[in-house]
């Protein structure tokens, strides 16, 4: 899980669709969590819901972990995961990986854009990101847990990606946590994809490890990767 927080993000995540009817707006939940979904909406308070937020941070403390609506820089807004129970909570998370269903070897336009559910899998998408990064002071937080259950994070003090035309260029710095510095290698660089290499290698790191990522020469982290 990859999650930031000002205000802060976080890398892990989940998602309530939230949609209008001909008649009137309404919420609308679907699939096999759908009463679960309902239940954690409606027994939180009404407020939790309201206004036009531009992170997870102006999100109310008293309500509940969720998928929220945010605003960012005057955007029309998208749905981002709140994780309210985790660090003083208030995280936005903006990429989960837990089972390897959704596929992340993907082309940029995807990345781009974000893809997969917030409830379970997801990427947010980098334009998502830059406009979230780009509006205050963001640090960061990565949870990792293997297959025995074992758990590690790194956070960064601060965060930032950069807009397109910079390939979505990343910040990163003032690490401290368990899981090691493995982001100091990509600091600086731009997004790669299978579609378009940003990289510093001869080769091409994106397809070499069936993944995307902010590739140096190759990687020491590539979260986005093959997941075994």
């Amino acid at each position: 899980m990859v999650q930031i927080k000002t205000r802060s993000i976080c890398v892990f995540l989940v998602s309530l669709l939230v949609s209008e009817t001909t008649q009137e707006p309404g919420i609308c939940f679907y699939g096999e969590e759908a009463w679960t979904q309902a239940k954690d909406y409606f027994t939180q308070p009404s407020t939790c819901h309201e206004g036009r937020p531009i992170d997870c941070n102006d999100i109310p403390d008293k309500c509940n972990s969720g998928v929220y609506k945010v605003f960012p820089n005057q955007t029309q807004g998208f749905d981002v995961y709140c994780k309210m129970d985790l660090d003083e909570g208030h995280w936005t998370v903006f990429q989960r990986r837990e089972n390897g269903y959704v596929d992340f070897y993907r082309g940029w336009n995807d990345y781009k854009s974000g893809f997969g559910n917030p409830k379970h899998e997801f990427w947010l998408g980098n334009d998502n990101l830059h406009s979230l990064t780009s509006q205050d002071n963001y640090e960061m937080r990565i949870d990792l847990t293997d297959f025995e259950g074992n758990m590690a994070f790194a956070k960064y003090n601060f965060f930032a990606i950069g807009d397109e035309s910079s390939k979505f260029k990343l910040s990163a710095n003032g690490y401290h946590g368990t899981a090691g510095n493995s982001l100091e290698h990509h600091n600086g660089h731009g997004f790669s994809t299978k579609d378009r290499d940003n990289d510093n290698y001869n080769g091409q790191c994106a397809l070499n490890y069936l993944g995307a990522w902010w590739f140096n020469k190759c990687v020491t982290a590539d979260l986005n990767g093959q997941y075994f």
